[in-house]
């Protein structure tokens, strides 16, 4: 109901800074009537302004309170969800004896959580915001909302198939701290050699360096592009918005009122690539929690594979370094 409330008074915000330029500045019928009153350029030009704070203050304060609202939800579902697990450890035999629980409650929960608090709340709220610019753009002028859609399916098209390859590394770094975890326990309960104890926990460390740094590169990646992608559209407006106010075509309020749409454009756009990206991260995370607690062993033929992909990864060959 507060990401509803809060389209209106978007839709405010983007049309208000037309009607200050357009109605307050650039007009020349003074005095005109509001509500009966009879007001000349400056009043009517504060009674805009006024407005606009109003709409702005308005805008900010539902998002606070969805925002503080979002956090108690997470730490409400955290909490549940962590007594869940530990439950379910307990009552398992075989589960109450490995040490994996640890970085499970402490960590691997965490981003559960947090996704937990905006699985409803952020589609609506962003989604509804991209809409609103949408419909603000296309009434100014159908051209230049159509302009503001040309690089939206490239994004569509690439960056899910780049996440796709950061959800495989991010199995595979699962995989590893919960390796490091049991090695750690194992040498607190049988208290190994320095020498043997160091070896182990510098290969995992190396492993786990070599996958966030892969990790690190992609993600980067697929953020440069988005905002290569994102910065191309203001171009387009640039150069025919320009031409359509030298035609008369558009107001150069209707011009500046778009691009300033534009501008919070990008913002929605791009928390709704980064909803898919945890809800892809929370997807995997949640199954190899219920994995774990599964017990069922994975096929010859995964763990195989799995083990000649965590080799690769300790032992990376000498042309993908010199590559890389």
């Amino acid at each position: 109901m507060l990401s509803l409330l809060a389209l209106p008074i978007l839709y405010l915000t983007l049309e208000l800074p037309k009607q200050i330029v357009n109605n307050a500045l650039e007009s020349a019928t003074f005095p005109v009537e509001v509500l009966g009153q009879s007001l000349d350029q400056v009043i009517f030009l504060l009674l805009l302004c006024g407005l606009y704070l109003l709409s702005i203050s308005l805008n900010g304060l539902i998002k606070y309170t969805l925002n503080v609202f979002k956090g108690y939800t997470a730490e409400r579902f955290l909490r549940r969800f962590r007594l869940l697990i530990y439950r379910r450890w307990r009552s398992d035999a075989e589960a109450s004896e490995q040490s994996e629980i640890v970085p499970i409650l402490a960590q691997e929960v965490e981003p559960i959580g947090g996704f937990a608090a905006e699985v409803l709340t952020l589609p609506v709220l962003q989604g509804g915001t991209l809409f609103t610019i949408l419909l603000f753009m296309f009434i100014q002028d159908p051209i230049l909302g159509a302009a503001a859609l040309t690089v939206l399916p490239i994004q569509l098209i690439l960056l899910p198939k780049l996440q796709r390859r950061v959800n495989t590394l991010s199995r595979i770094r699962i995989k590893e701290v919960r390796d490091l975890g049991r090695q750690l326990s194992e040498q607190l309960r049988e208290r190994q050699g320095a020498s043997s104890g160091l070896s182990a926990a510098g290969a995992s460390f190396k492993a786990l360096e070599q996958v966030r740094r892969r990790i690190f590169r992609l993600k980067f990646f697929i953020k440069a592009l988005n905002n290569f992608l994102t910065a191309l559209t203001p171009f387009l407006f640039y150069s025919l918005g320009g031409y359509f106010v030298i035609e008369g075509r558009i107001t150069l309020g209707a011009l500046v009122a778009v691009l300033a749409a534009h501008k919070d454009f990008s913002a929605p756009l791009k928390e709704l690539f980064r909803y898919y990206q945890a809800l892809e991260d929370t997807r995997i995370r949640y199954q190899e929690i219920t994995t774990f607690f599964a017990g069922t062993p994975p096929r010859m033929e995964e763990q195989q594979s799995a083990g000649v992909h965590r080799l690769a990864i300790r032992r990376p060959p000498e042309h993908a370094l010199s590559q890389t």
